[in-house]
């Protein structure tokens, strides 16, 4: 990808010499992994699976009816087949990622560098390929925006930071169970009542 691409998709902030990973260290594979540590990257500097996974969920945020994300069973959103981000939904990921949308120029980029439909809507795998570029050149970078999504160091989400299972846009994932009879918990809240 041009360097033009990855200045334009990853956020120019400074980065203090203490948040920056030793230099011998490889991006995307700093953590210890014999110490419990999670690895961004895999020894063939591919996205990992755990990594792969919080990414599809970020994605899924974004995605727009009639797209509907699924969640696992681990709480993740999946997105279906076929996904792609909107314009809209990809200003909304950038705006809440970094804080402003993509400039037209970024936009334009992307339609030209990375894996999109035949509409130029960024699919799962072109969301893919920017945090494997970005992880490769900055890795605090994407554990920023992993943070910023939720997600503590070990890949998981971070419980107070963990978004509604009402969000909009999303459904629980089908069970082999049969469907619950009740619609919703019971709350210690009065019941509503009715004018006539």
């Amino acid at each position: 990808m041009a360097p033009s691409v990855a200045a334009h998709l990853m956020r120019t902030e400074s980065i203090s010499r203490a948040d920056t990973p030793e230099p011998s260290a490889r991006q995307g594979r700093r953590n210890d992994s014999s110490q419990g540590g999670v690895q961004l990257l895999d020894p063939d500097g591919g996205l990992s699976e755990r990594f792969e996974a919080c990414l599809a969920h970020i994605f899924a945020k974004y995605i727009e009816e009639p797209l509907i994300a699924e969640r696992t069973e681990g709480g993740l959103m999946k997105p279906p087949k076929g996904a792609y981000l909107t314009e809209r939904g990809l200003d909304r990921y950038a705006t809440e990622t970094n804080g402003q949308p993509f400039t037209s120029e970024t936009k334009d980029e992307l339609k030209e560098m990375l894996d999109c439909d035949d509409q130029g809507r960024l699919t799962l795998e072109g969301f893919f390929q920017i945090y494997q570029l970005q992880t490769e050149n900055d890795e605090e970078e994407t554990w920023k925006d992993l943070s910023t999504h939720g997600f503590g160091r070990d890949l998981n989400l971070v419980s107070s930071r963990r978004e509604d299972e009402d969000e909009p846009g999303t459904s629980t994932p089908a069970t082999t169970s049969a469907p619950s009879t009740t619609s919703a918990p019971a709350t210690t809240s009065a019941p509503a009542t009715t004018s006539t």
